[in-house]
């Protein structure tokens, strides 16, 4: 009998593990054990230290999936571990070794995530900024397909990311030597739609579009689900 494999989600910036609610709920539905890991949005290589130490505790295959910066996360977090038998990318960056998610934001026109966000000093003796989308400027930004009191609430809700993360290259890809899967959002106004087919192709991912906001995973979870059971399947 075939095992199945465990179901890890990682959220990404300006989100929470609740942004994967009802993604979860069609998993489980079908029989999937599911972890949706608590992306800390402090830097790259420390994030994807700390998902790639929540694989360690796992027995058995696992898809690995991530939203947004969550993808930079699980590129890196998956890499020589064979363990994990399918990266899937939900409207997420795809770097290659020495890219960061900035870069691969400006790559191509169509980002309206910058003027957004508001930029605050990180607490303490720690050095560096996290960013912030505007509330008032979230639910167009982010989520314009999600209902009016659901995009509220997640602009309050939000995690902040530190900029230092979205700076910070890339040490390794994961997809190389993984089969990738990738959902690319058309109305995405974070990361470009000409980025994600770029990102995608170039990881020879299997591709879907859909015509989706930055927050599919909240808006068409069903959308979400099915690539990832897709993935968990093969």
């Amino acid at each position: 009998m075939t095992t199945k494999p465990t179901i890890v989600l990682v959220h990404g910036a300006f989100a929470d593990s609740s942004s994967w609610n009802g993604v979860i709920a069609r998993l489980r539905a079908e029989g999937y054990s599911v972890l949706a890991a608590a992306n800390p949005l402090r830097g790259l290589d420390a994030d994807a230290a700390y998902v790639a130490s929540v694989l360690d505790t796992i027995e058995g295959p696992i898809v690995l999936a991530g939203h947004s910066y969550g993808g930079s996360v699980i590129t890196v977090a998956a890499h020589e571990m064979a363990s994990v038998k399918a990266l899937v990318y939900i409207a997420a960056f795809i770097p290659a070794e020495g890219e960061n998610a900035l870069e691969l934001t400006d790559k191509f026109a169509g980002s309206t995530l910058a003027p957004t966000t508001v930029s605050r000093p990180l607490p303490g003796d720690t050095a560096g900024t996290e960013l912030y989308i505007r509330q008032n400027e979230f639910p167009a930004q982010f989520a314009a397909d999600v209902p009016a009191h659901v995009a509220d609430n997640m602009a309050i809700t939000q995690r902040p990311v530190s900029l230092a993360a979205l700076q910070q290259s890339a040490t390794a890809a994961a997809w190389r030597s993984i089969p990738a899967y990738s959902l690319v959002t058309t109305d995405d106004k974070n990361i470009p739609l000409e980025s994600q087919r770029f990102m995608s192709a170039r990881a020879a991912a299997h591709t879907v579009e859909i015509p989706a906001s930055h927050a599919v995973s909240v808006s068409n979870p069903t959308a979400v689900a099915d690539l990832i059971l897709l993935a968990a399947q093969k």
